[in-house]
């Protein structure tokens, strides 16, 4: 036991060095006036971050980000959520089909599905715009939310929602009033989610986005492999604005959202 447990920890920490040791070389590099062949930077700048904003167009794709990812969330919780008190509060012939079907967007790796609808979309003139982008997102984000969810309603008990129904209340207050404040902990949990794997989606953005819809993750790409000549130190000074993003967004999401206490919450 005692082997067994050093060697789980050597390839843990194998694992860590080699990841911290690629992340500072590309943070490193961002800073770096030139670097070749040696173990540090001849010099440091931070000019290579004034660089890539520029050249790269960061803040409008800053803002085309921001926007596919809000719409994506609103979106999602507005049909997600009704969604999943379908799913948790009727019966209804099919249901085990339909669950399944929510599943396959999340299963699946994205391309299977993304050249397909990819395809459909610019057959609808839907692509190449924030729309479309908007719309594939929406693919996994919905179901994502559907299952988030469910749980989170079949721990209501039904005899509150019959309580209110009792008392004059429609569908429309029994939803708004009674069960929106309880599915808060449940809605806020699944909005940021959302958020996060919305920012770093590549594969449906890329094949649904135009010149003027591309997000963060996908002008990241475009720059490294594009045609033309750029600078490694600026393409890095990208990166680290995405990972430095990417790390904003995960760490409001550990600190507002644990995804092992969901239902806890829910019942305290």
């Amino acid at each position: 036991m005692r082997l067994s447990a050093w060697l789980v920890w050597g390839a843990v920490a194998f694992f860590l060095v080699n990841l911290f040791g690629l992340v500072a070389s590309v943070v490193v590099n961002s800073f770096a006036t030139q670097w070749f062949g040696t173990w540090w930077p001849a010099g440091l700048t931070a000019s290579w971050y004034s660089t890539a904003w520029a050249e790269m167009n960061l803040l409008d794709v800053l803002v085309v980000t921001l926007q596919v990812a809000v719409a994506v969330v609103v979106l999602s919780v507005v049909i997600g959520v009704p969604t999943a008190y379908a799913l948790a509060r009727r019966t209804f012939p099919g249901k085990k089909l339909v669950t399944v079907l929510f599943l396959l967007p999340i299963l699946m790796p994205p391309m299977t599905y993304g050249i397909p609808l990819a395809t459909v979309l610019y057959k609808f003139d839907l692509a190449g715009g924030i729309a479309g982008v908007v719309i594939a997102n929406l693919v996994p984000s919905v179901p994502f939310v559907v299952l988030t969810m469910t749980p989170f309603i079949e721990q209501i008990d039904p005899k509150i929602e019959a309580a209110a129904r009792m008392c004059g209340a429609n569908t429309a207050a029994v939803f708004g009033r009674v069960l929106a404040p309880l599915l808060v902990p449940g809605i806020l949990a699944a909005s940021i989610l959302v958020l996060v794997r919305t920012v770093g989606m590549f594969e449906l953005t890329f094949l649904t986005a135009g010149p003027g819809s591309q997000t963060l993750v996908v002008s990241l790409y475009e720059a490294m492999f594009s045609a033309g000549i750029r600078a490694q130190q600026a393409v890095d000074a990208m990166a680290v604005i995405y990972t430095g993003s990417m790390l904003v967004l995960l760490v409001i999401a550990l600190r507002f959202v644990n995804p092992t206490q969901l239902v806890t919450r829910l019942k305290e």
